[in-house]
């Protein structure tokens, strides 16, 4: 009976209330209609998405991609090109929580540590040999040599890394709960940002002398 009666309490029914509303608050809300193609020419405020496309003006190409399909330019410092294809490349996304990256690696070419502050990432290798791995919140490493077929994930927000330890190019196909996921680039944002962070934060930070700094910000057209 006394269980019965807490049950019933005040207390408990505002507790429980507070719990639901939580739960609402932090998990992503279900469309409330077939789709929302995105208008990224709308100059409306809009949060978690962008303004829909009146639905009139809506037609199959919206829901067509293919951005994926050519080989990108690797010809740079890292090795590296990446497609993406997120609501700012493919609008028929919007709302639907999911987006898609193409990445190419040039034999012992890396996608430098960087992080997607908004999604989980899943990695599926359809060419070449690669290593990718992330580090947790307590500095463990987790990594793995995967091939063709295979298959990682990298949890949402957490620093990782995608190295291309195969004897030729690699391809990789990444899939995002987010249809903007975002990134942070670890070693531009900290040695190419703009304004420059300063060169003796870096040096104390990495304990390293400040022409070091300078060195490495030349290697990014920054000094």
């Amino acid at each position: 009976m006394a269980s019965l009666s807490n049950a019933r309490s005040p207390f408990f029914l505002i507790l429980s209330f507070a719990v639901l509303l939580l739960h609402s608050c932090y998990a992503d809300p279900d469309p409330l209609q077939d789709f929302c193609v995105a208008d990224l020419k709308a100059q409306n405020i809009s949060v978690n998405g962008f303004t829909c496309k009146p639905s009139s003006t809506v037609t199959s190409d919206d829901f067509f991609f293919a951005g994926l399909a050519k080989e990108g330019d690797t010809g740079n410092i890292f090795g590296l090109n990446v497609s993406s294809g997120d609501v700012l490349s493919f609008p028929g996304l919007n709302t639907l929580g999911l987006s898609m990256n193409r990445v190419d690696l040039a034999p012992g070419g890396i996608n430098p540590p960087h992080s997607h502050p908004r999604a989980t990432e899943l990695v599926f290798v359809i060419e070449g040999r690669v290593l990718a791995g992330f580090v947790t919140t307590s500095n463990v490493l987790f990594s793995k040599v995967l091939n063709v077929g295979e298959s990682f994930v990298i949890p949402k927000g957490l620093i990782h890394f995608q190295f291309n330890v195969g004897v030729g190019k690699a391809l990789l196909i990444t899939a995002f709960d987010s249809q903007l996921p975002g990134v942070e680039i670890i070693p531009v944002a900290l040695f190419a940002s703009s304004p420059s962070i300063p060169n003796q934060v870096l040096a104390k930070a990495f304990q390293v002398d400040e022409q070091i700094v300078k060195d490495i910000k030349s290697k990014f057209g920054s000094s």
